[in-house]
């Protein structure tokens, strides 16, 4: 079976979902759509989210979420269940069949990893091959092959990593072959609910029956839709994973500082610095993101000045802080962004390391001496995090690491390296409830310009 890493990005097959006629078997239109969404980010490397929302536009909530679920677990489990269409098929499907491939994957993501009926993944994945005169002809092998996998369960697995080779291969050069494990596993769980309060955490936390963790995010499970939880409207919160939240609490935002927020779309973090008090320039040079940003802010009664521009050619300050949460691989996402690991190419990581590059040079010249600038980004890839920041001490010796501690917002030692910068990995928080667990891969560096 060929890889798609390696296929060229063609426009994606099918067209979009659309309302069920009111013949058509429950579930089938939410399906259809999974399978056209996973279609559509494989071959061009679209986000799942922006894909999905165009292809369920007209179904109905639980259909929305059915596709939804069905998406991103097939994604999250990719590699695992590539290899084991390769164990079934000697032969493989052709290129030409490729929408007969993704169907099958939705069908065993659905028979293996979710709570669904067998007998409704195999018989709504084999209607669906059957809809389009090219991929008719395959009914009998999806329906033959998935109901082995239905009769086989689980021991049918071949044991291979949810994630491409150079990936899980990079990581254990990074951390060691039984952290890198642990990662792969850890990437291939769907992750928690985190919301950021925008004042008294441990109110909220007792509200909402959640859970308020050490870092003073609170985490929820099966928060079903989020607008419909209580203080959405009022404002009284915003969703961020707990480790999207510590590189802005490493500036100790106050009333009276001045804080610029680099790449700050969708505007978390803009949103944690202006509750604190701090008057905060978010700079981003998209547009649409930064309405976005506008409207979060908007609903969290909380105010910034707003700035679309590109962060390496802005010409502002001096700041007393400068937070750039730079664009990067994403690799530390992937438990909520699963498409990642499978849109993204070892090249990708050298073209985006050189755009760091430039934002922390550029940014550096906008903390005023004795300011800080905070360096973060949500990759596990040591190119992007550790190696950049070194790189960029021996370039500007008029900055110094300002190290954090261990207990300083809440964060353990495990997530400090030797050199004081914060390193979260998908593994920290263990719980004995799975879906309590992990934390986004970040890297954040704390640097004071003398």
């Amino acid at each position: 079976m060929k890889d798609t890493r390696s296929s060229p990005r063609r426009p994606a097959s099918g067209s979009p979902a659309a309302s069920p006629p009111a013949s058509e078997a429950p579930g089938l239109a939410a399906r259809r759509a999974a399978a056209e969404a996973v279609l559509a980010v494989l071959e061009t490397g679209h986000p799942l989210e922006e894909t999905l929302e165009r292809l369920t536009r007209g179904l109905e909530d639980r259909d929305r979420a059915l596709a939804r679920m069905i998406a991103a677990t097939t994604l999250r489990r990719l590699g695992s269940l590539r290899a084991l269409l390769k164990t079934l098929l000697e032969r493989g499907i052709p290129d030409k069949a490729r929408r007969v491939e993704v169907l099958i994957l939705t069908g065993a993501a659905q028979i293996l990893f979710m709570d669904v009926p067998d007998h409704a993944a195999v018989g709504t994945t084999v209607t669906l091959v059957g809809e389009q005169a090219a991929t008719a002809g395959f009914k009998g092998l999806a329906n033959a092959v998935l109901r082995r996998i239905a009769r086989e369960g689980g021991a049918v697995l071949p044991d291979a990593a949810d994630q491409p080779e150079w990936l899980v291969e990079g990581w254990t050069a990074a951390y060691g072959p039984a952290r890198g494990e642990a990662i792969s596993r850890a990437l291939a769980q769907e992750a928690p609910l985190d919301l950021t309060a925008r004042e008294n955490p441990a109110a909220l936390a007792e509200k909402l029956g959640g859970r308020l963790l050490p870092t003073g995010s609170i985490r929820l499970v099966e928060a079903g839709n989020v607008t419909a939880l209580p203080g959405f409207a009022e404002g009284e919160w915003w969703v961020q994973d707990a480790a999207a939240a510590l590189p802005a609490r490493l500036l100790r935002p106050a009333a009276g500082m001045t804080i610029a927020d680099l790449c700050a779309a969708p505007g978390g973090k803009t949103a944690q610095l202006a509750a604190a008090g701090a008057r905060v320039v978010a700079v981003d040079r998209s547009g649409p993101r930064l309405r976005r940003l506008k409207a979060n802010l908007a609903r969290l009664n909380l105010s910034a000045e707003i700035v679309e521009a590109d962060a390496t050619r802005l010409n502002a300050g001096p700041f007393d802080g400068v937070l750039i949460d730079a664009p990067c691989s994403a690799t530390g996402t992937i438990r909520r962004h699963p498409e990642v690991a499978w849109t993204k190419a070892p090249g990708d990581i050298a073209s985006l390391a050189d755009l760091q590059t430039r934002l922390l040079s550029h940014a550096a010249d906008m903390v005023k001496p004795g300011g800080v600038l905070v360096y973060s980004t949500c990759s596990l890839e040591p190119e992007e995090g550790e190696r950049q920041v070194a790189a960029f001490l021996e370039r500007r010796p008029d900055f110094v690491r300002d190290p954090v501690t261990p207990g300083e917002g809440g964060i353990p030692a495990e997530w400090i390296n030797a050199e004081g910068e914060v390193r979260t990995l998908p593994t920290h928080l263990p719980d004995e409830d799975p879906r309590f667990a992990g934390l986004d891969g970040f890297f954040a560096a704390r640097l004071r310009r003398g």
